[in-house]
Formats: C-alpha cells, sequence, structure tokens
C-alpha cells in the first residue's frame, strides 16, 4: 500500500516516530515535490508548533492523545472552503489578498480535534471552476504519476500532495465532482458524502445551496471510513446509519451503468474495470442489474445545467456582496458571474425544480437496486492546459468538463453520497477508477463495499508516506 494516515498514526503512537518528525519529513518532501505545484501556501512555523503540541500532549495527557484517531498527522487544508485559523485562503483567485483567517469553521475544528496537524494549503483553480487545478495566480498543479498530465479539480492540489505523499490525507471540497475527480486522476479514494452530513458553519453554510460537501482525499479506504466517521454529524455524534457496516453474506442488488451515453462515451479500458469489479461482486453473491443510459440521460442533463447555473449566480452574488473587483478575475470566471447575472428569477427556479426531480429519481431508482457501479472518468487524466480559463466561453468549458466526468455532477445534485477508488491501471500506468453511488446516509455500506473492491489490491501507490519508510 506505500503507507497511508492510519499507518503513519500507528507510527506515532507507538513512539517509532514523533509529531514534529512526521511535520519535518512532510515539509522536506514539499521542498522536493515542488514542481509538481500542489501547494499554494506553506507554513512551516505553524507546522511544527502544532506537532510539538501534539508531542507533548502525548507526554502530559497520553489518554487525550490516545483519544484522537489522527494524532500528530500532517495535513493540508485547500484553498477553498471552509476556513482553517491562520491559512489565508483566496479560492485561487487574485481578489483576494494572502491573510490568515481569524477562525476555523466548524470542520476544521474537528480536523484538529481529530489530531491533524495543517501546515499549508493545497492548489484550487479560481473558485473552484474546474476540473483541473491551474488558476491563473499559480501553481499549475500537476499530476505525480505523469507531470505531463492534470491532477484533476478542484481539489487538484490535495490530490498531487496525497498522492505524491507530502501528506497522507487531505482536506478536500466537491460541488460538481471536485473530491472524485482529482482522486480518480491520481490514484486515491475519494468520498462526497451524504447532503449535510459534513458540518458546514459557522459562516460557510449552505454552500452553493447544498451542492458543496467538504472531506478528504486519502490513500486508503479505512483512512476514509475513519475521518468520516470523526467529522461527520452533529455535537451528539456522527451522522446515524440505519444499516449495519457488514453485509453479512447478504446480497445487495448493484446496478452497473456502464454507457455515458454517445455525447460523452467513456474508454473502453474505464468501462472494462467497473465491469470487471462487477464480476468481482457477482462472484461474491450480490446481484448485478444492467442499467441503461436512458434511465439516467434526463438526470444527467438537468444535473450539468444545475451545477452551472448555481455556480454562475453564487458567484455573481459573491462578487456583489463582497465588493470584489470583477475585471481582476481570470476571463472565464468573469464569463460565469455574468452568465449569474443574467439568470431570470424564473429559470433559476425551474433549475433548482429540477435538482429536486434529479433527487427524486434516484430515491425512485433505489427502489429496485441498493448500490449503482458506473465510470468515474470517461478517459485518462488530460493533458496540462486542457481546460484553459482564458476565455469567456462557459459552454465550452462546462462541455470539456462533462466530457472528461460525464457522472460527476449526480451526487452534487441529488445529495446521494458517492464513492471513487482505483481498480486497475491502464496501458500508461494511469489508474482506471469506478464510481459507487448508495442512498442518502449509508456511507458505512457503501464504505464495506469499497473495502472488498480494494481487497482486491488491483493498485498500488507509488510514492511512500513522507516519515515512514
Amino acid at each position: 500500500m506505500q503507507g497511508d494516515a492510519t499507518e503513519l498514526t500507528a507510527a506515532i503512537r507507538h513512539g517509532s516516530l514523533s509529531a514534529a518528525e512526521a511535520m519535518q519529513a512532510a515539509i522536506a518532501m514539499a521542498a522536493r515535490q515542488e514542481p509538481l505545484g500542489a501547494i499554494a501556501y506553506l507554513d512551516r512555523a505553524m507546522g511544527l508548533a502544532s506537532a510539538h503540541d501534539r508531542d507533548r500532549e502525548r507526554r502530559i495527557a497520553p489518554d487525550r492523545f490516545s483519544a484522537r484517531p489522527f494524532a500528530g498527522v500532517p495535513t493540508l487544508a485547500k484553498d477553498l472552503g471552509g476556513p482553517f485559523r491562520g491559512l489565508p485562503v483566496t479560492a485561487g483567485s487574485r481578489l483576494f489578498e494572502r491573510k490568515g483567517g481569524d477562525a476555523d469553521s466548524d470542520l476544521a475544528s474537528r480536523f484538529r480535534d481529530a489530531g491533524f496537524c495543517p501546515f499549508g494549503l493545497t492548489t484550487s483553480p479560481e473558485f473552484g471552476l474546474s476540473l483541473t487545478s491551474e488558476p491563473a495566480i499559480g501553481p499549475v498543479c500537476r499530476n505525480p504519476l505523469d507531470p505531463a498530465r492534470t491532477a484533476g479539480g478542484s481539489s487538484g492540489g490535495a490530490a498531487a500532495a496525497v498522492a505524491a505523499g507530502i501528506v497522507a490525507i487531505a482536506h478536500a471540497t466537491d460541488a460538481g465532482g471536485s473530491i472524485r475527480v482529482p482522486a480518480a486522476c491520481c490514484g486515491l479514494v475519494g468520498l462526497k458524502p451524504t447532503r449535510g452530513a459534513i458540518p458546514g458553519g459557522p459562516s460557510f453554510g449552505n454552500h452553493l445551496g447544498g451542492i458543496a460537501s467538504e472531506l478528504a482525499v486519502c490513500r486508503s479506504v479505512r483512512d476514509t471510513a475513519l475521518i468520516f466517521s470523526r467529522l461527520s454529524g452533529n455535537s451528539r455524534g456522527p451522522v446515524p446509519d440505519p444499516l449495519p457496516a457488514e453485509i453479512d453474506g447478504g446480497r445487495l442488488r448493484i446496478g452497473l451503468l456502464t454507457d455515458t451515453g454517445p455525447v460523452h462515451p467513456t474508454e473502453g479500458s474505464r468501462l472494462a474495470a467497473v465491469e470487471d469489479a462487477a464480476r468481482i461482486l457477482q462472484r461474491d453473491g450480490h446481484v448485478i442489474l444492467p442499467l441503461a443510459w436512458a434511465e439516467f440521460e434526463w438526470s444527467v442533463a438537468a444535473s450539468s445545467r444545475a451545477f452551472a447555473d448555481i455556480v454562475s449566480v453564487n458567484l455573481s452574488a459573491l462578487i456583489e456582496t463582497a465588493g470584489l473587483e470583477e475585471s481582476r478575475a481570470e476571463p472565464l470566471t468573469q464569463a460565469f458571474a455574468a452568465r449569474g447575472r443574467a439568470l431570470s428569477a424564473t429559470m433559476l427556479w425551474n433549475t433548482l425544480h429540477d435538482a429536486v426531480l434529479v433527487s427524486h429519481a434516484f430515491w425512485a431508482l433505489f427502489d429496485k437496486v441498493d448500490c449503482i457501479l458506473m465510470p468515474m472518468l470517461a478517459s485518462a487524466p488530460l493533458a496540462i492546459g486542457s481546460f484553459p480559463s482564458d476565455h469567456a466561453d462557459t459552454y465550452l468549458h462546462l462541455e470539456r468538463m462533462a466530457a472528461f466526468a460525464p457522472l460527476a455532477c449526480l451526487a452534487n445534485i441529488s445529495g446521494f453520497p458517492a464513492l471513487t477508488l482505483p481498480f486497475g491501471q491502464d496501458e500508461h500506468a494511469m489508474p482506471l477508477p469506478v464510481q459507487l453511488m448508495m442512498p442518502m446516509g449509508h456511507e458505512r455500506r457503501l464504505l464495506s463495499l469499497a473495502a472488498r473492491l480494494e481487497a482486491e489490491a488491483r493498485w498500488q501507490h507509488r510514492f511512500p508516506v513522507a516519515g515512514l519508510p
């Protein structure tokens, strides 16, 4: 496996590595991997201070230290999303100055309570508007598996940092595939949680009308399960899951979708990985039920429209409310803001109405299947420069993203949880990701099924985690 956050935590807890040594190793790896452009901002002093706090806690309050599932593990926040105290989020834009936030978001507080030691921000495209992470302000984020290719977006910097071993786990956000697409590009596990499962306050609530979720990109399903359990829910505890995590030998009805339509077809090798995963699950006794593109076509189109309209209106409102100098933004960002201003109330209402119908359609679909297995990406990660932002054609940009990840928006608009993990590699040694989707609140069962596929060991990380042998 080449290490994950759980293994790094064990090394720190057992004393073979201190939190400060883990942080020093992460900072050193960040310097070695600087050409990847994964990190937009690094605060060495912050990271070391946090790590020393964990080491001090281990000595004087070992029970409290042991209660933290990721005690002493270095991590990076995304340069977009709920703020982490002291880290100057700019959303990848020159419209904001790099000045540290005064307070943690609720989620950032939970990251710290879980024992993580943040020390920087990962690269994001301007306002998260792309499935690559190449903001005009820099740096250009590259895929550690092939630096000529994108690491995905908008959590591309997070995925590149984790895949390269700078950190074992990193904060990420997902409004239209932004956790899952980068994870798929870099051979990682990415979970977009159920809508409302992760706290969004105190000042980040209802971001993008509820289509955005926050969590992390991870190197293993066990890390994903542990961080979701620790970060989800309200003050009374994690989100309750009505189903047992274990399938107990029972059969699931797994809907298999291998057709993404004639407009945005998926390459054969990626479809073959999905079919191969289905065969494994069928061999375990689950029932595979083929699903037709016709059952998804309207929902895919409606989800793409909803994403575009909600993002556009949100961006135009943000620029107006915050009094930002829009002319300093990238041309594509300006075009999306203009698109938002041009949307009538009637058009926006129709979009929101269709988004509800997408959720309704998936509830109906989950009456006949327990899980959907489908492609995550239509092709291998694209070349750097494939999603330029120096133009004003929003339709062209949206089409390029839909062609790359045609099913990504479904989970965001419907609110259902979805997870991607690598299940093999193609002829260029790039990951072959698959995507699993389940009803709301069924993360434990979703993660259990993902762990079963991960156990096939179809993918190995190329880079060890900093601090581990």
